[in-house]
């Protein structure tokens, strides 16, 4: 039998001596090399008793051997749960319990706080540092550079990724090899990857974007990854000449943008920018063009869907849009209220179908038939419109909806007006609490470097604009908005750091 996920990424470029990983220091890896890599960390997984579909949970550092981990998982048929870098024992230790995990592997200097969670749990531990030391790939040295692959069927779940879990207890999202598969190959035609082409590589590969996106494109391929550990500017920019293609989140592309260095020149060999995760501010896309030539593609995508839209890669590439369903995907706006589609132009809530969505999540039946129809349609939580043109523009998400007196109100309405106003580097509109209206507006802005936003005139500025009932009641300046590891804004730290404002009013 098969395993198509792995045959489709991996098996093909067994014995293929081009370049896989290409790493800053110099060093190149080529896919034979990485391919030994898994087979042996594949063999060491079987011989500490993990079985097909049980579950590997792994905290650890962006490496070579990281990235090998998850292939030797697919081989393996172990489902692979990758686990932000950022989580705090206590948080790992309940996506160790409500997975089951048999296995976690982390970094050497967090096992001492992650042993005894592991062995309270029944699972095994094993240590895998950004050098590509401890204890796993000293278990795999000397095991055979070969291993029989498992059989999988293309509705085997191959991955486990937890949702973040800002209005509650973390989902874990069943990714299926076909739902990886399906994403991978489309995401081919649509973005035009060939063999030739080499990945600028900046993104962690615990989520969907660098793992899921980045990687598996590339291995669909046979191209190559400038596999860097992290975003850095100069790395980038040195970089850069090696590269054909980046996928970013637009964090990387507004600093790349404050570089003076960073221009046509730098960019005149690459054939594409893309950018997801997080919102891309029109400003920056324009920024960005004036600036390179490159119109960047953004696209939208989430954890239970991997991608379901992309601007086109040839066409008109539209700033503060995210392009059209991909191909397969069915995408509907609809009424959050009775589900009915809403007319064209109308905001309501996003629904995608597609063989890019999850299977459910993890023990949860009773969520999964909350936000996955019978029909197969996921309620993605998102607010949205398709333009006159067919383009697909993100509002926000349900649960930043701002209800004010009876009226409801979509923040990035606002923000767009707030974002144009002089002194104004980018802004986020929450909903507060208001004893009289339920909730009212609050705008919290970043100020350009050097500037001091005139909060006069960016109110008298929102009332030639907006309707009064979507003027902001206050404007907060700070210095800097507070997002996750992947760009986006985290508007429910500003409603609890900003929700008494007006509490008493």
């Amino acid at each position: 039998m098969a395993n198509p996920l792995y045959d489709t990424l991996f098996a093909r470029h067994a014995g293929q001596s081009r370049p896989f990983l290409i790493l800053s220091d110099g060093r190149e890896i080529s896919y034979a090399e990485f391919l030994g890599q898994v087979a042996r960390i594949a063999n060491h997984l079987t011989e500490l008793g993990l079985k097909p579909g049980e579950r590997l949970a792994a905290q650890v550092q962006k490496s070579p051997e990281a990235l090998a981990l998850y292939g030797a998982c697919v081989q393996a048929g172990i489902v692979f749960l990758p686990l932000n870098t950022a989580y705090t024992a206590s948080e790992v230790s309940y996506f160790i319990e409500d997975s089951g995990a048999a296995l976690v592997v982390c970094d050497a200097d967090a096992a001492s706080l992650l042993a005894p969670v592991a062995d309270n749990l029944g699972a095994k531990l094993a240590t895998l540092n950004a050098d590509g030391t401890g204890s796993l790939m000293e278990g795999a040295t000397g095991q055979p550079d070969s291993f029989a692959t498992v059989a999988r069927k293309g509705d085997d779940l191959a991955a486990l990724l937890y949702t973040s879990g800002t209005t509650g207890r973390s989902k874990g999202a069943m990714l299926s090899q076909d739902n990886l598969l399906s994403n991978a190959k489309v995401l081919v035609d649509e973005w035009r990857f060939t063999e030739a082409d080499v990945l600028l590589h900046a993104l962690p590969i615990f989520h969907t974007h660098g793992l899921f996106v980045a990687s598996n494109v590339i291995l669909a391929v046979g191209g190559a990854m400038i596999f860097l550990p992290k975003f850095d500017v100069d790395t980038v920019i040195a970089q850069l000449p090696r590269a054909t293609t980046m996928m970013g989140v637009p964090t990387f592309y507004t600093r790349l943008l404050d570089d003076a260095r960073f221009d046509r020149e730098a960019t005149q060999h690459m054939r594409l920018f893309t950018s997801g995760s997080a919102p891309l501010l029109a400003e920056t896309h324009e920024r960005f063009s004036a600036r390179t030539g490159h119109a960047i593609l953004e696209r939208y995508g989430m954890t239970e869907t991997n991608m379901s839209t992309s601007n086109p890669y040839d066409g008109e590439r539209r700033a503060g849009t995210v392009g059209f369903a991909l191909p397969g995907v069915e995408l509907k706006i609809c009424d959050p209220a009775t589900g009915a589609p809403t007319p064209q132009g109308e905001v309501g809530q996003i629904e995608v179908r597609g063989p890019n969505v999850f299977q459910g999540y993890w023990q949860m039946p009773e969520k999964t038939a909350e936000e996955l129809r019978k029909d197969g349609f996921f309620i993605t939580g998102d607010l949205g419109l398709i333009d006159d043109q067919g383009y697909v523009q993100i509002v926000g998400r349900d649960k930043d909806l701002i209800i004010s007196g009876g009226y409801n109100i979509y923040p990035k309405e606002i923000e767009l007006v707030l974002d144009e106003q002089p002194g104004v580097l980018e802004s986020a509109v929450i909903g507060v609490p208001h004893s009289d209206f339920g909730e009212t507006v609050v705008g919290v802005l970043v100020a350009e470097r050097g500037q001091q936003p005139d909060e006069a005139a960016i109110m008298a500025a929102a009332g030639a604009t907006l309707a009064r009932f979507k003027h902001p009641r206050k404007l907060i300046v700070v210095d800097e908005l507070p997002r996750n590891t992947m760009g986006k804004v985290q508007k429910n730290i500003l409603r609890d750091r900003y929700r008494e404002l007006f509490a008493s009013a």
